[in-house]
C-alpha cells in the first residue's frame, strides 16, 4: 500500500510545471552540444578523479570532446553506485533515447554520436525544457552581465555578488564595475552609488533575486558608507598593487554585503544566501572539485542581518546536512528566513529525505523552497527534480497520509507549495 501510495503521489507531483530558482545555465547556450557537456559536469569529473583518473587526463589542454568522454567512461565503473550515475542514466534514457542501463566502453560511442545529432537540432533546448516540465529557470549572472539577447521571462536574471563582496580589491573587479556602471569608485559613497546602479540595471531586466555564496567564517555586521571603517577599507582596496590588511578586507566585505542587503530592501529582492563553503580545500582537485564544508559554520553569525532587515526575504541554503537543524530552527523563528533547496554535498537522497522531513514537520509550508537543480546544462533538471519528487512523495505518503491521516489531495497541495507555489510567492509576489 505504501509503495502504491507513493507512486500515485509521485505521478501527481511529476505533473507540476516548474520554475527552477537556482541554476548556472548560460541563457545563450542553455543545453548541451555533446555528451562531454553532460559528463564534464563537476560531479562526474571529481568522482572520476577521486576514484583514480588523473586530473591531467581530465583537463588535458586541447582535449577533444569525444576523447574526454571516452576517458571518463573508462573510469566510471566505480561510480555506478552513486546517485550522480543514476542522474546520467535517467538523462540518457529519457532525453536521448538510450536503451541500456549502464554506460560501458562498448556502447558509449553510439550514444555520443546519437546525442550530438539530437543536440544539434534547433528545437532541442525547448524540447528538453518541455520534457523536463520546466517553465523557466533562474540564472547566475555576474554583476557586469549585459542581460541581453535572451528572453528574461524564460531565463530569469539573478545578481550574483561574490566578486563584489570578496574580491573588490582586485583591479580587474574594479575595472569591471566601472565599465558596468560608468562610476569610478573613489570612496565608500561612490561604491554605494555603483552598487545602486547595478540594482537598477538588473531589476529593469527582470532580475528576481540577489545571491551570494559565503564562507563559514563570514560575519555580516553593519558597516555603512558613512562609517570610517568603510571609507578606510575602500581606500585601502583602491591603492595600486596594495595588499589589503585582514582588518580592511573584513570591513570591506561587511560594507559591501550590508549595502547589498540595503538595496535588496529598497528593490524588494530576496537575498539568496548559500552558506558554508570553503574554497580550494583540495588544491590538487579538478575544476570545481576543490571546495568543501566544515561543521564550524553557524547561522548565529547572521542574527544581526536577519534582525536588521525584516522586510528582506532570505532564502538560505546550507552546504551540509549537519547544519539543517539550525536552518530549520531559524526558519521556524524568523519570518524572513526561508529554507532553500538541498545544496551540493546535501544533494543526495539520504540527506534530502532527512532534511526535507524535518523542514516539512517544523517550518510553515509557505516558507520552504523545496528544490533547485544548481545545473549548468538543462539536461540535469529532469533527473534531479525527479529524484527530489520521489523523496517528497515518500515523505508525504509515510509521514502525512499514513502517520497523520491526510488525504492524498491535501498532501499533493503541500507538495505543490514547496515545488512551485512558494517560488512564485517569494520571488514573484504572487
Amino acid at each position: 500500500m505504501s509503495q502504491e501510495l507513493r507512486n500515485r503521489l509521485f505521478a501527481e507531483l511529476d505533473r507540476i510545471v516548474l520554475i527552477d530558482p537556482h541554476t548556472h545555465i548560460n541563457a545563450h547556450q542553455p543545453a548541451s552540444v555533446n555528451l562531454a557537456d553532460i559528463l564534464g559536469y563537476h560531479y562526474y569529473t571529481e568522482l572520476a578523479h577521486s576514484a583514480g583518473l588523473a586530473r591531467e587526463q581530465i583537463e588535458e589542454p586541447g582535449l577533444g570532446a569525444k576523447e574526454k568522454v571516452g576517458r571518463l567512461v573508462a573510469a566510471m565503473a566505480p561510480l555506478e553506485n552513486t546517485i550522480q550515475y543514476s542522474w546520467f542514466i535517467e538523462t540518457a534514457q529519457e532525453l536521448l533515447g538510450f536503451k541500456d542501463d549502464r554506460l560501458t566502453p562498448k556502447n558509449w560511442e553510439a550514444l555520443f554520436d546519437s546525442a550530438a545529432k539530437q543536440m544539434s537540432q534547433p528545437d532541442y533546448a525547448a524540447r528538453v525544457m518541455k520534457q523536463s516540465k520546466l517553465e523557466s529557470v533562474f540564472l547566475t549572472n555576474d554583476f557586469d552581465d549585459a542581460l541581453t539577447g535572451f528572453d528574461t521571462r524564460t531565463f530569469i536574471p539573478c545578481l550574483r555578488t561574490d566578486d563584489l563582496v570578496f574580491h573588490f580589491a582586485k583591479p580587474t573587479v574594479q575595472e569591471r564595475l566601472q565599465r558596468a556602471t560608468g562610476i569610478a569608485v573613489k570612496n565608500a559613497a561612490t561604491m554605494r552609488q555603483a552598487i545602486g546602479k547595478l540594482f537598477d540595471h538588473f531589476t529593469k531586466h527582470g532580475c528576481r533575486a540577489c545571491a551570494i555564496s559565503l564562507p563559514p567564517d563570514f560575519v555580516p555586521l553593519k558597516v555603512t558608507a558613512t562609517d570610517e571603517a568603510a571609507e578606510h577599507a575602500v581606500q585601502a582596496a583602491l591603492q595600486p598593487a596594495a595588499t589589503t590588511s585582514v582588518m580592511h578586507s573584513r570591513h570591506l566585505s561587511m560594507f559591501v554585503f550590508w549595502t547589498l542587503a540595503e538595496f535588496c530592501a529598497e528593490y524588494r529582492l530576496p537575498f539568496d544566501l548559500m552558506i558554508g563553503v570553503n574554497r580550494a580545500v583540495y588544491r590538487g582537485g579538478v575544476y570545481q572539485g576543490q571546495d568543501l564544508y566544515d561543521s564550524r559554520v553557524s547561522l548565529i553569525q547572521y542574527r544581526e542581518l536577519f534582525n536588521a532587515f525584516p522586510q528582506v526575504v532570505f532564502p538560505i541554503s546550507v552546504l551540509a546536512s549537519v547544519t539543517n537543524q539550525e536552518l530549520t530552527s531559524y526558519a521556524w523563528i524568523f519570518p524572513n528566513v526561508v529554507t532553500n533547496g538541498h545544496w551540493w554535498y546535501s544533494n543526495t537522497p539520504t540527506y534530502i529525505e532527512h532534511d526535507a522531513s524535518a523542514r516539512l514537520e517544523a517550518v510553515p509550508r509557505t516558507k520552504q523552497i523545496g528544490y533547485y537543480s544548481d545545473m549548468y546544462k538543462l539536461e540535469f533538471a529532469l533527473p534531479k527534480f525527479r529524484m527530489y519528487k520521489r523523496i517528497l512523495a515518500k515523505i508525504l505518503a509515510e509521514k502525512f497520509c499514513q502517520d497523520r491521516g491526510w488525504s492524498e489531495e491535501r498532501a499533493i497541495a503541500l507538495g505543490h507549495d514547496v515545488l512551485r507555489g512558494n517560488v512564485e510567492k517569494i520571488f514573484f509576489g504572487k
